[in-house]
């Protein structure tokens, strides 16, 4: 279980985090505290309020509810939390301990080498689920499914900026390499996106 998320942790306003948003590829050897990890997977994709036989309503918006992804966290350096490859559960505010960590090589090759989202302390990534809401949206589902992408990407932003953390959203990782870290089988469900989350440098 992950501690409650501090929804009113005092921070920038609104307008503030907008303005200020960057992209952040450099990040201090610092651990981050599992209240932070608990307020980013919760400002993410966090439960707001359950809906039976649905996903429920969640922080970020998504086509009918359906929420089609899967929120994968690999865990480096997290204070309170062992190292490893965990699956973020909404329902219950809570991570899943899927595999051992994936190592600096898988990580590195995943990321296309992109040694700043291997070394960071926390790499979230998505991963889409399409029978979530292919049955219901048909030739439309592949669209809906990036832009719940999207959006919880930038929901991930708004809480580093919050926070005063750093992240980068990354869309050049390789495919196979990627599912195959996270055990998917590329059809069925299959990474979308990901971003790295560390303190800023400096």
């Amino acid at each position: 279980e992950l501690p409650p998320a501090d929804s009113d942790h005092a921070g920038p306003s609104l307008g503030r985090m907008l303005s200020d948003r960057r992209s952040r590829r450099s990040y201090s050897a610092g651990d981050l505290s599992i209240g932070e990890l608990s307020f980013l997977l919760w400002a993410a994709q966090g439960l707001l309020k359950p809906l039976a036989n649905q996903a429920g309503f969640r922080t970020s918006p998504s086509g009918g509810a359906r929420h089609p992804l899967d929120t994968y966290v690999v865990v480096s350096r997290i204070s309170g939390i062992e190292p490893g490859l965990y699956v973020y559960l909404p329902n219950g505010h809570s991570l899943w301990l899927k595999a051992a960590h994936p190592g600096k090589e898988k990580l590195l090759e995943a990321c296309n080498g992109q040694a700043f989202a291997a070394s960071a302390p926390v790499l979230v990534i998505w991963a889409a689920v399409p029978a979530r809401c292919s049955w219901r949206y048909g030739p439309a589902a592949p669209k809906l499914v990036l832009l719940d992408a999207g959006h919880a990407c930038e929901n991930l932003y708004l809480a580093c900026e919050h926070l005063g953390l750093g992240t980068c959203a990354i869309g050049a990782y390789l495919q196979d390499e990627s599912d195959r870290m996270l055990g998917l089988d590329g059809r069925d469900e299959t990474t979308v996106y990901m971003a790295p989350v560390g303190r800023r440098r400096g």
